[in-house]
């Protein structure tokens, strides 16, 4: 090894050795004259021989040129959301579910985390090196922020190691980035002074700065991140999450010090009085206490239900509350008709946060809680996140309070307001009133949806206020000259809107489906629907009692979308679509059969490919991948450390496959 060489690796060993001691552990070495004459050689060395430099440098963390815009990740295992608990009653049951659940009495070990208020994002290792960092998006899918990360120096750029913790080929780490409260106000302090808007809290702050697609200004935000857990690791196995947080910890990454290991749920109850208790006194903002099952494998028994494991949940802080009057009640239409009070407030702060709105739900929530117009009222942000009233402070009433009743007409059209039986909500009769039609509209446009950039509420309402746009339809056949002339609207930005809208007709089917609005259709149903049903012209003559055959379809959504596709205007406006050259037909990918009609089902963890990629071979196949065992399954893939399902496997004798076994049923099948 050259000169160059072998000193631009010691100095890269020196800095990472002091990044960590600063960043991770607090406890910095050498002071900032120092670092700063060790950064500049390894910046002059790197500068002479460019050939050196490597993405794992401590001098390429800021540098990457500015992205047109964030692409996308899908998550090898899922980023599950928590469930919440808000007393100790509810923490306790937890507890009896997990046993209840296991079938056993036995005590159940936990660890008890502060619960941080930022972004949840993950962190992909190969070899040691930081490859990709994402967000949490969806649960299943996030935005690729990897550039953003690196500007973190609290993340390491390859990972320390040792004899007691050497680097696995693959690992995902997942954590919270975070804001502190100090680098919070000098922020928003310098934000003021430059003559910019202040930050609302430093959860916001965080995550618009991480979603910045210039990494050079994130670099200038004072983030941080505490990591909390682990995806999929290849070549190393854990028994505990605390043998997990002590080995990220030997990783080089930054552990919350407030991590409690528990004996049973009376100690994890402990830990989160004491946690509270020291909550006004930390410089990050947390709103509860994480609560895991300790045992790995206990995890892996309990598995999940629906998007939340079942062997976590978050026990959340009382939220804040403050006092207010209520100035107003407003009668708000929504895109399906549902007529929704909302209580307009004097403004407080609660968080960091502007309240001045409480939705009030419905005339029975209202009545409920004896709210009235003119009330001192106490206000809350539910679960620290949505506003809500909490109750009404009856000891200072005057006599003047004003009872609120819903409005027999629409405040939107001037149609009759009507309350179904057995519904709570009251809805506007009128599927062309303007405030159905502008929600339809955003709804139509939204980014999930088609996905027509620079068409926002402001704009949308002009367009029906005007009488330009009556249905979505209608905005395939807008002419930029139409546009010209409204607020804020020239000949250059009515051209982008006219080209977004066309560039929409490419939209997969799917989202058009979504697009929609039909109630009880949301992304995934609409992928269910036409998957069976291909052709949307189809899919509208199909009968409830047809839907209903379909897996995943209850009445509900059979009843929802027979009602939509059966009014006329809905089946003129799909004809509409389809005149000006939206797509109509789902295109199904060539799928082989070999597998059709079989249902697998995975338990424990794969060696040689993720779960998620091994039920796409089985889908690519024409089978299906289960998420319990029943008689009705025709495989069970078993994989290290396998959870319940293998012993139902077992009770109702269902075929037993190790991963050599299915990867030969999956072979024969292609070679078949």
């Amino acid at each position: 090894m050259s000169y160059p060489q072998k000193r631009i690796q010691d100095l890269r060993e020196i800095i990472n050795f002091h990044n960590y001691r600063y960043y991770v552990l607090d406890d910095p070495e050498v002071d900032d004259q120092e670092y700063d004459r060790l950064f500049r050689e390894l910046q002059d060395l790197e500068g002479k021989y460019p050939d050196l430099v490597t993405p794992d440098s401590p001098t390429q963390r800021v540098g990457a040129p500015p992205l047109r815009e964030f692409g996308s990740v899908t998550h090898a295992i899922p980023m599950l959301s928590l469930g919440n608990a808000f007393d100790v009653e509810e923490v306790v049951e937890f507890d009896r579910r997990i046993k209840r659940f296991l079938k056993s009495e036995d005590v159940v070990e936990y660890v008890a985390e502060p619960k941080l208020d930022g972004l949840a994002v993950e962190l992909v290792y190969r070899d040691g090196l930081f490859e990709v960092g994402s967000t949490r998006g969806d649960g299943f899918t996030g935005e690729d922020v990897t550039q953003n990360l690196k500007t973190i120096r609290s993340i390491p750029l390859r990972l320390l190691s040792t004899k007691n913790v050497p680097i696995p080929p693959v690992v995902e780490v997942r954590g919270e980035v975070i804001m502190g409260k100090k680098a919070f106000n000098e922020l928003n302090r310098i934000r003021v002074e430059a003559g910019e808007s202040r930050f609302a809290n430093p959860r916001n702050a965080a995550a618009g700065s991480l979603r910045q697609l210039d990494s050079s200004i994130t670099a200038r935000r004072p983030l941080d991140l505490f990591c909390y857990g682990v995806g999929v690791v290849e070549g190393r196995s854990f028994s505990t999450h605390w043998d997990v947080l002590q080995t990220l910890g030997g990783w080089g990454f930054k552990v919350n010090s407030h991590v409690r290991a528990c004996r049973d749920i009376r100690g994890a109850m402990g830990a989160y009085q004491d946690i509270e208790g020291l909550r006004e006194n930390l410089d990050y903002e947390i709103d509860g206490v994480v609560i895991k099952v300790n045992s790995i494998a206990l995890q892996n028994r309990l598995g999940a239900v629906s998007r939340s494991p079942r062997w976590a949940i978050a026990y959340k802080f009382s939220p804040r509350q403050a006092t207010t009057t209520v100035i107003e009640i407003k009668a708000q239409v929504g895109r399906t008709g549902a007529v929704t009070p909302v209580a307009v407030m004097n403004p407080v702060f609660l968080s960091g946060v502007r309240i001045s709105r409480a939705t009030l739900h419905n005339q029975d929530e209202i009545e409920k809680k004896e709210i009235r117009v003119g009330d001192t009222v106490i206000v809350r942000r539910a679960g620290d996140v949505i506003p809500e009233i909490v109750c009404v402070v009856k000891e200072k009433r005057t006599g003047k309070e004003i009872p609120f009743l819903m409005p027999a007409k629409c405040p939107a059209c001037g149609s009759p307001v009507v309350r179904l039986e057995g519904e709570a909500i009251h809805r506007c009769i009128n599927v062309s009133c303007p405030a159905q039609v502008k929600k339809t509209i955003g709804h139509f446009a939204s980014k999930r949806a088609m996905d027509i950039d620079g068409l926002g509420d402001k704009l949308i309402s002009q367009l029906v206020d005007k009488g330009l746009v009556r249905t979505v339809a209608d905005l395939y056949t807008l002419k930029a000259e139409e546009l010209i002339g409204l607020d804020r609207m020239a000949a250059k930005s009515a051209g982008n809107i006219i080209s977004a809208v066309q560039t929409s007709k490419q939209k997969e089917t799917d989202r058009l489906l979504y697009a929609l609005g039909i109630r009880h259709v949301g992304e995934h149903v609409a992928h269910v629907l036409l998957d069976r049903y291909p052709d949307i012209e189809e899919l509208m003559g199909v009968s409830e009692e047809e839907l209903m055959a379909l897996d995943e379809i209850g009445p509900e959504v059979a009843r929802s979308v027979r009602c939509f596709f059966g009014l006329e205007s809905n089946r003129d406006m799909i004809g509409r679509l389809k005149q000006v050259g939206i797509k109509m037909v789902f295109p199904k990918k060539a799928q082989r059969t070999d597998l059709r009609g079989k249902t697998f089902v995975f338990t424990g963890t794969l060696q040689r490919f993720s779960r998620a990629e091994a039920e796409k071979m089985v889908a690519s196949l024409g089978g299906k991948a289960g998420s319990s065992v029943s008689k009705r399954t025709d495989y069970v893939v078993v994989g290290s450390e396998p959870g319940s399902k293998y012993v139902m496997a077992q009770k109702l004798g269902v075929p037993i496959l190790s991963e050599s076994d299915f990867l030969a049923v999956v072979n024969a099948s292609f070679t078949a």
